[in-house]
């Protein structure tokens, strides 16, 4: 990877497209009540099971500063009705998982700097230590294999996971989501923008911090279904009144710029491998999701016409079915 500034800009602009605003959900009286929590790979997990534990496990990864209850109870339910046992749980940093409150937040110039010139950069952990999470996650609840379904950022983590230990993943489905090849379009202009303007302190200016997050929302949202800001308010409320963890996210953002390209690692992958993307997907666009396909033997790609960069109400019918499906076929 050249050393040049240009080669900075290319990495810094690979890491903003993984950003993941709020997106559709339901809410539900489940997300309220308190979870379980368990040591894995050193820290500690929060993490949701739906379904019997005598069926096969679908491990559900969130994206960029994500919390779990972003997979919303609705969708789980559904999936888990597809005779799965479906766990989604916080990556560190994010929710109420392990926070990293004594590693300050790396300069990411400094982390995409470091990584364009080939040395590894000093930052608190790396993807495949949140990769490792996962791994952990499976061997504390005793789960030898796990079909894996990540999301944005998840999708990145799901394919090191699949990568590292094929052993342990029988399917693989990556939504929205990328290999951080620098090649591939930038962002759509109206996407960065919306991403990049300054939000308020929610726990200065509450009001204003939400208006700021519907704004960005609408901006990335699926334009083939309707927009519910009542909805999305809800949900950026209640991600804010369950942990609010600014510098969790800038952590995870110099994870994710140290991980760099991950495509030659994708050969390792046996699983059955389907990948889901947005044909209207504004901040990662359709070739990110076309170049996991392409590096991924035998995967199929699943381009949805209307769908932005998120996961509204009206697909999860398809999207639960095409995973269900990939699944099976393992």
């Amino acid at each position: 990877m050249s050393g040049s500034s240009g080669g900075s800009n290319n990495i810094i602009r690979v890491i903003l497209i993984y950003i993941k605003l709020p997106g559709y959900n339901e809410l539900s009286t489940k997300e309220a009540a308190p979870m379980p929590q368990i040591l894995a790979n050193g820290i500690t997990l929060e993490y949701d099971v739906f379904g019997s534990e005598r069926t096969k496990s679908i491990v559900l990864i969130s994206g960029l500063g994500v919390q779990m209850i972003r997979w919303a109870v609705p969708f789980c339910e559904a999936l888990a009705a597809k005779g799965y046992r479906v766990i989604r749980f916080d990556n560190r940093d994010a929710g109420l998982s392990t926070h990293f409150n004594d590693a300050p937040v790396p300069d990411l110039a400094s982390v995409a700097k470091a990584v364009a010139n080939g040395v590894c950069p000093k930052i608190p952990y790396t993807l495949h230590d949140m990769a490792s999470d996962v791994t952990g996650l499976l061997d504390a609840l005793e789960i030898e294999q796990a079909h894996l379904v990540g999301r944005s950022m998840g999708g990145m983590i799901a394919q090191l996971v699949a990568s590292c230990h094929p052993h342990r993943v029988p399917s693989l489905t990556v939504i929205m989501s990328g290999t951080g090849n620098p090649e591939l379009p930038p962002s759509a202009p109206e996407a960065m923008a919306a991403l990049l303007r300054p939000a308020p302190n929610p726990l200065e200016d509450e009001a204003g911090f939400l208006d700021h997050v519907v704004a960005a929302s609408r901006v990335i949202a699926s334009p083939a279904y309707p927009f519910d800001e009542v909805a999305q308010r809800a949900q950026a409320l209640a991600e804010t009144k369950r942990a609010y963890n600014a510098a969790g996210f800038g952590r995870q953002i110099a994870a994710l710029i140290a991980a760099g390209d991950i495509r030659n690692r994708l050969h390792t992958i046996t699983a059955s491998t389907l990948v889901v993307h947005g044909a209207a997907d504004k901040l990662v666009p359709p070739e990110a999701g076309r170049d996991i396909a392409a590096n991924i033997e035998g995967a199929e790609l699943m381009m949805m016409e209307g769908m932005g960069h998120d996961l509204p109400p009206e697909l999860y019918n398809v999207v639960i079915d095409a995973i269900a499906e990939n699944a099976c076929a393992t």
